[in-house]
């Protein structure tokens, strides 16, 4: 409590302060076009809160002004596309400046490039245009690097013509190389099929390659200013750290979404084709689904809300037309809809709902092994809604679904953490505190101060049996908290790969009104890091994450990907440790993780992951490709050579069976679609060789006798 009232009065000093800013900036409420005077609000705004109250204290210097002078050319334009040299002479005058820009609240150096990218994009579509025109030629030697970060930028637009070029013509080489390998393999099952000429198949190709990037610059240029800004303001605010970030109000509602696991509306996938929004997928359960007129591949041609005027949606942006079709709970949504049967048109009225997306959300199976029943909890994420107090989070579906196994009369739990991300502090350590009696869970701190720490205070231990945790290299934050509690209680043992992600960062989400309530529009919001995450034995997750106590090959084991690999990456370090103690639950924890040891370093399956995961690095690194057409298609066929020798890597079958518990066999019996995605979940499962090395791990461990635990 003490820290978080220390913040909030560095966050009310900076609101003081940033209210004391003189542009009138509440007559402005319309930004689809560049509005100068809400973009220096937004960077006097951002520098304020971002100085006085990051985790870390950093200097608006020459340094700072590197990165992001750096980060926003390179945010605009990746792969060498639209700068020459020639632009970077003019742009570099302002390389060690734009922290003094940004000081004074001038936005120059961003006018300057914004400017120039919307010019050069303009000129990007006659190049493509008129490369694509004619065919290219195929028998010239010449090689092209896709590692952008490596390629200089152009030296004029004689050469950035050239940059097109290459690129186009490996697209379009790709295309043919597709097309080829498809026609050989008609020809295999009719040897009548007639082959297209090269001629023609490359002719097709940049057919394709034009219309890809005709659908490709539509998308550009549905962008308005605030989008390019916000890359801007992402350039500075990341310069902090790579996850401290500006996030637009349309980016914050989609992240609320994320972490809450449901959203109000009719409960279907859309997507952009050319100028139409189609269908691409109904939830489960929801409005849309219940209603049941609506089907995937359908096209949503005007939007009304109840009575009102229908409003035509053909060539608006995905997000606006997502803007109206989404609503509040009991409000009434008309679609005009071509039907993609027979292409009728149709009015579909939909009543918007609370659409829970149930591939977020916790869920369980159960296998039997040697006699004894295990159960698998898949846990996505640690989601939690923070406007809605009494509705379902994490921690209180663990809670229940541990209750539910416990009367199944399972031995042990194998908690799935693999591809969790993270979420809610609070549900991780609500979580961790299910499977001791009680006691500190994670240590947090902020800059300049001791770190403070959380504790489970519930004495009441949910789950006593054994425990393994799953987890993988996307295993990060709110994961990692868990793992490391569960690993530093010697509460369960960690089973996955080498080490999790490496986030051990807390980030706050800031609404920026709040600092300048003169706005009537919203600002957006600042997601910030304020804290770091320390272990209760005193280490940080960040960087490190936590190491598996069972280290198993996966085709990431030799990739860069995790926070170690981020440019900005807060170091680790620590702080002192925790009074905690272990619970020392097994009486063969030791053997346990030898005998699986063992048991993997035999095993010809992961023998052959290892391998695989250094032929992929192999392959990420390599990243040179010819251009002449034989010897493309010459790598290609040693690639595909050397593939074959992993086309088996992951053909692994167990021979257990996975059931859903007592409780959902009822619900899958209402829900069809349920039903089919739990029969797919099972079937993965009985295929997935990580769990069953789990399953191994688990059935092999002894709880020891309670009255000779010994705890230190």
């Amino acid at each position: 409590m003490k820290t978080k009232f220390k913040f909030s009065t560095i966050l009310l000093a900076i609101t003081l302060l940033i209210n004391s800013f003189v542009i009138n900036a509440s007559e402005k409420n319309n930004f689809s076009k560049p509005d100068p005077e809400k973009d220096k609000v937004l960077i006097y705004v951002l520098k304020n809160i971002l100085t006085r109250g990051h985790f870390v204290a950093k200097d608006l210097n020459d340094d700072f002004s590197e990165v992001v002078y750096k980060s926003f050319i390179d945010g605009l334009d990746p792969s060498k596309r639209y700068f020459t040299q020639e632009d970077l002479k003019d742009f570099s005058k302002y390389k060690y400046q734009i922290d003094n820009q940004l000081l004074r609240d001038d936005l120059s150096f961003y006018n300057l490039v914004y400017n120039r990218f919307l010019s050069e994009m303009k000129k990007a579509k006659s190049y493509y245009g008129s490369l694509l025109k004619q065919p290219f030629d195929f028998s010239k030697d010449e090689t092209i690097d896709i590692d952008y970060e490596k390629v200089p930028f152009a030296k004029n637009d004689s050469q950035l013509m050239d940059y097109w070029r290459k690129q186009l013509k490996l697209q379009t080489l790709g295309r043919i190389q597709e097309q080829t390998q498809l026609q050989e393999e008609k020809v295999k099952k009719d040897k009548n099929f007639k082959v297209k000429s090269f001629a023609t198949l490359e002719k097709e190709a940049r057919a394709e390659v034009l219309k890809n990037m005709d659908e490709l610059y539509v998308r550009i240029e549905e962008l308005e200013s605030d989008d390019w800004f916000s890359t801007f303001l992402n350039s500075v605010v990341g310069a902090f750290d790579p996850h401290t970030t500006y996030m637009s109000p349309n980016i914050k509602e989609k992240f609320d979404q994320d972490i809450s696991g449901k959203l109000e509306g009719i409960g279907a996938r859309l997507q952009k084709k050319g100028i139409y929004t189609h269908v691409f997928e109904l939830v489960a359960g929801g409005p849309a689904s219940k209603q049941g007129d609506l089907e995937p591949e359908d096209i949503i041609l005007k939007v009304a809300q109840g009575d009102e005027e229908p409003l035509d949606i053909v060539g608006m942006r995905l997000d606006d037309a997502i803007k109206f079709i989404k609503g509040k709970k009991g409000t009434e949504v008309k679609l005009t809809v071509k039907k993609k049967l027979d292409g009728s048109i149709k009015v579909i009225s939909i009543i918007r709902d609370v659409v829970e997306l149930d591939e977020t959300y916790v869920k369980s199976s159960i296998v039997e092994k040697d006699g004894k029943k295990y159960a698998i909890i898949d846990l996505p994420s640690f989601y939690i809604d923070f406007e809605d107090k009494n509705s379902r989070d994490s921690a209180k579906d663990m809670e229940k679904e541990i209750e539910r196994l416990k009367a199944e009369n399972v031995a042990g739990l194998i908690v799935d953490l693999r591809n969790n991300g993270g979420g809610s502090l609070k549900t991780a350590i609500e979580i961790s505190g299910l499977f001791i009696d009680q006691g500190p869970i994670v240590q947090v701190k902020y800059r300049g101060e001791n770190p403070v720490v959380k504790n489970d205070i519930d004495p009441k231990t949910q789950w006593e049996g054994s425990v393994v945790v799953l987890v993988n290299e996307f295993s990060a934050s709110a994961s990692e908290i868990f793992a490391a509690a569960m690993q530093d209680y010697k509460r369960a043992i960690i089973l996955g790969g080498n080490q999790t992600y490496g986030k051990g960062t807390v980030q706050n989400i800031l609404p920026i009104n709040q600092f300048y309530p003169k706005y009537e529009t919203d600002l957006g919001y600042l997601k910030m890091t304020i804290q770091k995450f320390y272990r209760v034995n005193g280490g940080s997750t960040q960087i490190e994450g936590v190491y598996s106590d069972i280290a198993m090959p996966s085709r990431f084991s030799y990739m860069k990907f995790g926070e170690r690999d981020l440019d900005g990456a807060l170091p680790w370090d620590k702080v002192p440790q925790a009074k905690y103690t272990k619970t020392n639950s097994y009486s063969n924890f030791a053997d346990v993780i030898y005998n699986s040891k063992q048991r993997i370093s035999a095993s010809s399956n992961f023998q052959l992951i290892n391998e695989y995961a250094k032929w992929l690095k192999k392959n990420q690194d390599e990243t040179s490709y010819s251009l002449n057409y034989k010897k493309f298609f010459q790598e290609s066929e040693t690639k595909e050579i050397e593939a074959k020798k992993f086309k088996s890597v992951f053909d692994y079958k167990s021979d257990l069976t996975f059931t859903s518990p007592k409780y959902e066999q009822t619900l899958l019996k209402a829900d069809n679609s349920l039903a089919d995605k739990r029969i797919a979940w099972h079937k993965n499962l009985s295929k997935d060789m990580y769990i069953s090395e789990a399953l191994n791990v688990i059935s092999e461990l002894k709880l020891r006798d309670k009255s000779t635990m010994i705890k230190n």
